[in-house]
């Protein structure tokens, strides 16, 4: 049941999952959670604020685990560790924001509290009045005595998420201003120039008795000490920033130096989840795909270095690359059911780009389906220092058991990210690996592995 606006609930669980859910359309702007940490009132710094660009907090307590999309829409999840939240934190502000229009245009808005251990429902608010507003505060987890409690708010913001932000204290990198021409200070006309006077002749005395001049007795003396260094005001952390960037078939492509992504690690996430409702390939194939629990999917990466060296980055025969040495790009791990709420993840290191000429992130069945229909999935890209980057797969309506998600490209000055997207269909006898290699023409030889 739905709580009322401004109702409370007691929380007894150590760790929650707060899930904001909504259903999508055509014309639905896409919504993001994020979760502000608050003492009197405020943040104590830029730090307290996670989100999709800050997607986990120094303390451990609160981490953004990102989109998935079901039966019932799509999900944007928080985990929070309340047993982890720091002493002087006595709330923690539970928001929305909306891409791309307002609220009014967001079906099922809702915000739901999970027991992290046992996925009970704790508590869930569902929003019915939103209308123009571009960021909604739905509800906050705070302390009573000594327990937390989650309270139901439901208020809204015009300003979206920076105004929301901003209201608690954070400061939001704004867009910068139109750079104009300096305008040259008016001439200052010159002084009139007035001629210098001139000395009165030195007059002499008639007789004067030179007597010796005896110096003055030289007397050692400390050398002066240096002066002090001037003491620097700590730098300004940098203001935080909002952005982000979704690729799309009209918009497939972005550059990483434009976004200032291209030093420190990128991380590459595919999460995913089943439909319940099988339409298209699925449907035809007279079964359900897949079950979520038996999906195994894994992200891949197929690599070319600068100095013409290739490979594969895969859970398959255990090649999981490395980080600070070539190939320069490391798999995570391997999440064999698909229940891992992370997903899958790749890093690449971007302060090796120079090495790296090309990169195909791509993504295989290795058990539990034949083909990829009635699968829901998205790949964000989230570099170190720039906006995220992510696109939507979209339906698969072959039998397909390869995809490639994306490609990345050094064109000498830049990094350029490619949305592909392309779900492919091996030939009979030929792996997906293979086939892969063929579309992009890798030119490798493969062996049979096993995990």
């Amino acid at each position: 049941m739905s709580m009322l606006k401004g109702a409370n609930l007691p929380v007894q669980a150590q760790a929650v999952r707060v899930e904001l859910g909504w259903r999508s359309g055509p014309g639905v702007p896409d919504v993001d959670a994020s979760a502000l940490l608050l003492v009197s009132g405020k943040v104590r710094s830029d730090a307290d604020f996670v989100f999709y660009n800050q997607p986990a907090h120094a303390s451990g307590a609160v981490r953004h685990e990102g989109k998935k999309t079901g039966a019932d829409g799509v999900t944007d999840t928080l985990a929070v560790d309340l047993a982890r939240v720091e002493p002087a934190v006595e709330r923690i502000v539970l928001a929305a924001s909306a891409d791309g229009g307002s609220f009014g245009r967001v079906p099922g808005l809702r915000v739901r509290v999970l027991d992290a251990t046992s996925g009970t429902e704790i508590a869930r608010y569902e929003s019915q009045d939103a209308t123009v507003e571009t960021a909604f505060l739905l509800g906050e987890l705070y302390r009573r005595q000594g327990s937390w409690k989650f309270r139901a708010v439901g208020q809204g913001y015009g300003s979206g998420l920076a105004g929301l932000a901003t209201d608690f204290g954070i400061s939001v990198d704004d867009e910068p201003a139109p750079r104009m021409a300096p305008v040259p200070p008016a001439p200052v006309p010159p002084a009139p120039v007035r001629p210098a006077p001139v000395p009165p002749a030195p007059v002499r005395p008639a007789s004067v008795r030179s007597e010796p001049v005896r110096p003055e007795p030289v007397r050692p003396t400390r050398p002066a000490a240096p002066p002090a260094p001037p003491v620097s005001a700590p730098a300004a952390p940098a203001p935080v920033r909002l952005s982000k960037v979704t690729l799309t078939k009209d918009a497939p492509s972005v550059s990483l130096a434009k976004q200032g992504g291209t030093s420190g690690a990128m991380r590459v996430n595919l999460n995913w989840q089943m439909r319940k409702q099988f339409r298209g390939w699925g449907a035809k194939l007279g079964r359900a795909v897949a079950n979520h629990s038996d999906l195994d999917l894994d992200l891949c990466a197929l690599y070319e270095l600068s100095d013409g060296r290739k490979g594969v980055v895969q859970a398959l025969g255990n090649a999981f690359g490395a980080l600070h040495q070539p190939p320069y790009i490391h798999l995570d791990g391997d999440d064999r059911t698909g229940a891992v709420s992370s997903g899958e993840n790749l890093t690449i290191n971007l302060d090796h780009k120079d090495r790296l000429r090309r990169i195909v992130i791509f993504v295989t069945i290795y058990e539990g389906a034949r083909s990829f229909a009635d699968l829901d999935a998205t790949v964000t890209l989230q570099p170190e220092h720039g906006a995220p980057i992510d696109f939507a797969l979209g339906e698969c309506t072959v039998p397909s058991t390869v995809c490639s998600l994306a490609l990345i490209t050094n064109t000498g000055s830049d990094l350029v990210v490619q949305r592909e997207a392309r779900f492919l269909v091996p030939e009979r006898g030929v792996s997906p690996q293979r086939t892969i290699d063929y579309a992009y023409g890798w030119g490798m030889n493969w062996t049979p592995g096993r995990k």
